[in-house]
């Protein structure tokens, strides 16, 4: 694998609005600003109005070193928004704005000239809630090379999503990731029997034919899956301000180190420690310290 592989992520991006600020978020976005971190040549395609918010989206994309050429500029649609609250441990609820940018994501001649370079591409569900966004996000998965990692980041987020979204995007991807409340909804969409979550994470992988499946458990850290190896590992322990981002920023950690052929153990390793960091961080993306920019080394 080359030194800077493309990472391509697609569909939101958005601002977080708490009760006292906005902050930056989309995780298609978020993905890309931790993937440029960890040393990727990052892109986004995405869309967002012509307005404040999309102006500092764009200029935040470019402090964290992501190409935003492939997100375009729409006059008819305001940039995404999402009230977000917190609950007493941290975890975050969202309402999302209704008809935003990101709903109408077109293609170019730029959008496709990453999709047939891309090294990997994550995508979720929450774009597809508009048919004219998951037509341009399967197409543009559907011709990415034969080797791309393609990784289907569930994020289910309020009715966004049904079983014909979910199946599709699974079949469509080499790779999935997805924390403990998602599994079980993903497994009965899908027909996939399992006595736990062990199970059922296995029943995806054999079904869909991934090459990795992820499952991230809060405070109990997360299991990585393939099809002849497992990989347990606990959270690290930390000071938790808000688990917003914390997924996206496991997820991209997980890609690079797997397009650097990094052993699964230490995948787990380096992407938790990511992750853990990020919940002690406000908001989605914050600058992640020099020791958690290559992969933890077991003793």
């Amino acid at each position: 694998m080359k030194q800077r592989p493309v990472l391509a992520g697609i569909g939101e991006v958005l601002w977080d609005v708490y009760p006292d600020a906005a902050r930056f978020g989309g995780a298609p976005a978020n993905f890309a600003c931790h993937a440029a971190a960890l040393g990727a040549d990052a892109v986004l395609i995405s869309s967002v109005g012509v307005d404040e918010l999309g102006d500092r989206a764009l200029e935040t994309l470019s402090r964290h070193w992501v190409d935003s050429n492939c997100v375009a500029r729409d006059s008819d649609h305001a940039t995404g928004q999402v009230n977000v609250t917190l609950d007493a441990t941290g975890r975050a609820n969202y309402v999302f704005a209704d008809n935003s940018a990101w709903d109408h994501l077109r293609w170019s001649e730029s959008v496709e000239s990453i999709a047939r370079q891309a090294d990997a591409v994550c995508f979720g569900t929450l774009a597809q809630r508009s048919r004219v966004s998951r037509d341009l996000i399967r197409r543009f998965v559907e011709l990415t090379p034969a080797g791309t990692l393609r990784m289907f980041d569930v994020n289910l987020r309020q009715n966004f999503y049904d079983a014909d979204v979910i199946d599709a995007s699974l079949k469509l991807a080499t790779a999935v990731k997805l924390n403990e409340e998602e599994l079980p909804i993903v497994a009965r969409l899908c027909g996939v029997m399992g006595v736990n979550a062990r199970g059922m994470l296995r029943g995806l992988v054999e079904r869909y034919e991934l090459w990795i499946a992820a499952l991230t458990c809060g405070a109990e850290g997360a299991l990585l899956m393939t099809a002849d190896q497992e990989s347990r590992c606990p959270a690290l322990p930390t000071t938790v301000v808000d688990t917003v981002g914390a997924g996206d920023a496991f997820t991209a950690t997980l890609v690079m180190d797997c397009l650097h052929g990094v052993p699964l153990g230490e995948i787990n390793q380096h992407a938790n420690a990511v992750a853990s960091f990020i919940c002690s961080q406000a908001g989605a993306v914050a600058p992640l310290p020099p020791e958690l920019l290559s992969p933890t080394r077991s003793p």
